[in-house]
């Protein structure tokens, strides 16, 4: 009996090791975040990754069967997942991740946010009512989503706050003084003109200094034409951009036409935590990024 009772406990014992909260991210450095923050305390799931448009997304059964099982998700919000994460979450038939509810976490609600528009029209493409929704490449927003994302783990895991609070202290003494370096490295790529696939980059270049002067998108979410691509190119005679942006998963054939074209170096940088071997981590992210582009300038 002795025995038994002992076995019993052992087996509780390890059934609780394993309870992880189970965390559902909707892009790479959301992920990311969640798991400097909740350490050995939660299961983090993707659901896309940086070779993906997280705009274009299908709500497979794969998502589903995630989502079905999360304690959290994580969105990026301001409309960037509008297409696919509502059929998911409705379909999930998970209560507890709806919005509203604490089971459900959107980084964009937690800062202010660039590119709000003044009037929503979408015959002028794919524009979010809530303003750009790609946050994460101004380190200083990131700070503050890592304050509401660990108090936020805090309040659905509550017997592990401590350990989320001790965490986000790491993790912010890491980032502030990765910024501080960040800053001075990239002095240079202030005032640097750009132009950019899609408007993926304005966080990052509005942290930088650098100025974006067109897109290769006729409009936001439009595919470039033959005719933005040429009027681009008249106007680098005018106001020369020193390097064309792109992510990984925009084709590479317009940056490329432009480079060929003017002499412009074709950028690829790897806008989220994977989009390239070097950007394994958030610091990973920041670090190659400003590599590339201050190789650019060089």
């Amino acid at each position: 009996m002795r025995h038994f009772v002992f076995s019993l406990f052992a087996l509780l014992l390890a059934c609780g090791a394993q309870a992880e909260l189970r965390v559902f991210a909707t892009v790479p450095e959301w992920a990311a975040l969640a798991r400097e923050l909740g350490g050995d305390r939660v299961k983090v799931y993707s659901a896309t990754s940086a070779f993906q448009d997280p705009h274009r997304i299908e709500a497979k059964p794969s998502l589903l069967a995630q989502a079905r099982q999360a304690n959290l998700v994580v969105a990026a919000g301001a409309e960037l997942e509008v297409g696919w994460l509502p059929l998911v979450l409705r379909d999930s038939g998970n209560a507890a991740i709806q919005p509203g509810r604490p089971g459900y976490f959107e980084a964009a609600a937690c800062v202010d946010r660039l590119e709000v528009p003044s009037v929503v029209d979408r015959a002028h493409g794919d524009v979010h009512a809530a303003g750009n929704p790609h946050i994460h490449l101004d380190p200083h927003r990131v700070q503050k989503v890592a304050e509401a994302l660990a108090a936020r783990l805090a309040e659905v895991d509550a017997p592990n706050a401590a350990t989320y609070q001790a965490n986000l202290k790491a993790f912010s003494g890491k980032w502030q003084a990765a910024i501080a370096r960040w800053e001075r490295e990239g002095a240079p790529l202030k005032g640097v003109g750009v132009l950019v696939h899609h408007a993926s980059f304005t966080y990052l270049t509005h942290w930088l200094g650098m100025k974006e002067l067109g897109t290769l998108e006729p409009k936001p979410g439009i595919e470039p034409t033959s005719g933005q691509l040429s009027g681009l190119l008249a106007r680098q005679q005018a106001a020369p951009a020193r390097m064309v942006l792109r992510t990984a998963y925009n084709p590479e054939g317009p940056s490329q036409w432009i480079a060929g074209k003017s002499g412009t170096p074709a950028v690829l940088l790897p806008y989220t935590v994977g989009g390239t071997p070097a950007a394994k981590d958030l610091v990973g992210l920041f670090d190659d990024t400003l590599q590339r582009l201050l190789q650019a300038v060089r």
